[in-house]
């Protein structure tokens, strides 16, 4: 078992042979993801060395103080956190050596075709099709609310391959090429007048069957591995104290004691103890991965960062007073990465409306609590026999 000892002394040797101060960024994160240095839990040859996911810290850690590139991660994350773990334990060796080492160093950005128009919330009801067609599937649909699809490369799709099964069982999964000329992206501009999200119309898209990941029909238990993931990327990623929303508005109270009153400040109080206590429990969520596949934990920790964001980004506005009411730039664009304190407040407040959406909408995490961390009976669901062609749509 790779310790920590040896993880510090594989860093130092890559630092020596690619300096940071003389080295290329890209030829840097290259060399980082062949040394196994890249994610260490994953397997030896994919950036790994199957050490414990926690050691990871040391080696950031060593290549943080050294001035060592990092992959960009707020550009890339859809990949890091989302189709990643799922090829890793779905795709095949082909797959995992095509992928990995370039979505990881950052050469091709990947965006998630999940959602669509009718099939949000319930997800299962989706209605892209796939057809079978010698060695490829024929991909006709369109999805919804994709990050990242306007730069994307590549795509984790699933797609409707049996319409006479019940919804959740005639769903396989894919990777799909964003290049293919089939692949329609429109802009979707938002409450903050960016379009980060898009539309995108799939229209006779072509994608080898050796581009899916896990049996035909059985995408939704694939699809509940990148959903698991992405909320514990969402609710659970590593920050500093006072990190995230609450930062800004910390930093406003030090700086501005002319907005300070006793009502706002028991209230902020609250909600930066509850912003601690939320960042304390996702490092215990990271710790738990280390054991295993991300459970409905995640959900709840999603679930805190949608109301914190909220909640904080509102208090910011009303702390700020006239202030709080201006915006700097409605300027329609499309930016690379998805930045939720970025900007100024009305931006930060706006923004975060989205949170209670993306990555799982607060009332169906509810749900998923509820259910497979509490243990309550589940809801009635009438539709779950009937194939999916005779749904009510």
């Amino acid at each position: 078992m790779t310790d920590a000892a040896e993880l510090l002394a594989r860093t130092k040797e890559l630092l020596a042979a690619h300096s940071p101060a003389s080295t290329d960024r890209t030829d840097f994160l290259k060399a980082r993801f062949d040394a196994g240095l890249a994610w260490v839990h994953y397997p030896k040859g994919l950036g790994g060395l199957g050490a414990p996911r926690t050691l990871q810290a040391v080696v950031d850690a060593e290549l943080t103080a050294a001035g060592a590139p990092d992959n960009d991660p707020r550009r890339i994350g859809i990949g890091l956190g989302m189709a990643a773990p799922t090829i890793l334990k779905y795709g095949s060796d082909e797959l995992k050596q095509r992928f990995l080492r370039p979505l990881w160093v950052g050469e091709e950005v990947w965006c998630q075709l999940f959602s669509e128009p009718g099939a949000g919330s319930d997800l299962a009801a989706l209605g892209t099709r796939a057809v079978r067609d010698g060695d490829d599937w024929i991909v006709n649909g369109q999805k919804v609310w994709t990050s990242s699809a306007h730069v994307a490369r590549w795509a984790i799709l699933i797609a409707r391959t049996d319409p006479d099964l019940p919804k959740h069982r005639g769903i396989t999964y894919f990777i799909c090429d964003m290049s293919d000329p089939g692949v329609e992206v429109r802009p979707l501009r938002q409450i903050t007048g960016e379009a980060e999200f898009n539309e995108v119309f799939l229209t006779d898209v072509r994608i080898p069957d050796a581009h899916r990941l896990g049996e035909i029909g059985e995408g939704w238990k694939v699809a509940q591995t990148t959903l698991m993931n992405e909320r514990v990327s969402i609710g659970g990623s590593r920050i500093p104290r006072e990190g995230g929303m609450i930062g800004p508005i910390a930093q406003t109270w030090r700086e501005r004691p002319e907005l300070r009153t006793h009502d706002l400040h028991q209230r902020l109080l609250t909600l930066w103890v509850d912003a601690e206590v939320a960042r304390l429990a996702g490092e215990r969520l990271r710790q738990q991965l280390a054991a295993g596949q991300p459970g409905p934990e995640g959900s709840g920790m999603k679930l805190a960062f949608a109301r914190l964001n909220q909640e904080i980004s509102g208090l910011e506005v009303e702390l700020r007073g006239e202030e709080g009411l201006l915006y700097d730039d409605w300027t329609m664009r499309r930016p690379e990465l998805v930045d939720f304190t970025g900007r100024d407040a009305g931006y930060r407040y706006l923004r975060s409306k989205g949170n209670s959406i993306e990555g799982g909408t607060s009332e169906v995490l509810l749900n998923i609590v509820a259910e497979r961390v509490l243990g309550l009976p589940s809801e009635p669901r009438n539709d779950k026999d009937v194939a999916w062609k005779d749904l009510a749509r």
